[in-house]
C-alpha cells in the first residue's frame, strides 16, 4: 500500500487538490481520505486550534487520533493499492510543535510515545503545500471570510511560522518517510494540477 498526505496550512489548496484528484484515473484507484476535521458531525465538537493548556492539546490529540483509527480501518478495508490523505498525523505533531514553540507546552515528546501505542497511517511520501502568508490571506477574503485576520488563530504569523518549520526545517524527522516541499502560491486549480503530477509519478 503506497501513502500519499497532502500537507500546508489551511487555505494552501488541499481541498481543490483532493476533489481535483477524485475526478481523475487516481480518484478511482484511489482510497481518498478527507482531513480530520470533515469526521466530525458537529463543529462544536471539533477542538479549538489554540488549546489553553498541555491537556487540552493533549485532549485534542486524542480525538483526532479515533478519527485516525477509523481512517486506519477504512484504508484497510479498502482493498486499495494507493492511499490519499488530506492532512495525516503529522498535522498533529506540526501543531503541537507549534503552540509548544508559543506557548510552552512541552508535550510534543508525548505524542511521540503515544502514536508508538496508537494505529495510524505513515505517509510514505508527504507534499507540503507551501504558500506565503500574504496569499493565504487573500484566498481567505476570496472566500468571503471578512473576521480580522488577527482572530484567525491558523493564519497567524507566529503559527504559521512554526507549523512550517516543523515539515521545511524539522527539529527531529516528521512521521512521513519523505516530504517534498511545492511552492503553491499559484491558482488552487494550477496548484492541483502540480499535485496531481507528482501524485502520477510517485504512484507509477
Amino acid at each position: 500500500m503506497l501513502i500519499i498526505a497532502l500537507e500546508g496550512p489551511s487555505y494552501a489548496g488541499k481541498s481543490t487538490a483532493i476533489r481535483h484528484l477524485r475526478q481523475t484515473d487516481l480518484g478511482s484507484r484511489a482510497f481518498v481520505s478527507d482531513c480530520y476535521v470533515k469526521h466530525i458531525a458537529h463543529r462544536d465538537d471539533i477542538p479549538p486550534a489554540r488549546t489553553d493548556s498541555a491537556a487540552a492539546q493533549l485532549a485534542a490529540f486524542e480525538r483526532f487520533m479515533e478519527i485516525e483509527a477509523t481512517r486506519v480501518a477504512e484504508a484497510a478495508e479498502s482493498g486499495r493499492d494507493l492511499v490519499v490523505l488530506d492532512r495525516s498525523v503529522d498535522t498533529l505533531l506540526a501543531h503541537t510543535y507549534a503552540l509548544h514553540a508559543l506557548f510552552g507546552y512541552d508535550v510534543h515528546h508525548r505524542l511521540h510515545e503515544r502514536l508508538g501505542a496508537l494505529p495510524f497511517l505513515r505517509p510514505d511520501h508527504t507534499l507540503y503545500l507551501d504558500v506565503q502568508a500574504e496569499a493565504l490571506h487573500l484566498r481567505r477574503k476570496t472566500a468571503g471570510h471578512t473576521a480580522a485576520e488577527s482572530d484567525y488563530f491558523l493564519h497567524e504569523p507566529g503559527f504559521l511560522r512554526h507549523a512550517r518549520d516543523y515539515f521545511v526545517r524539522p527539529p527531529r524527522p516528521p512521521v512521513a518517510r519523505e516530504i517534498t516541499v511545492l511552492a503553491a502560491n499559484a491558482g488552487p486549480d494550477d496548484v492541483a494540477q502540480a499535485v496531481e503530477a507528482l501524485v502520477t509519478h510517485w504512484a507509477r
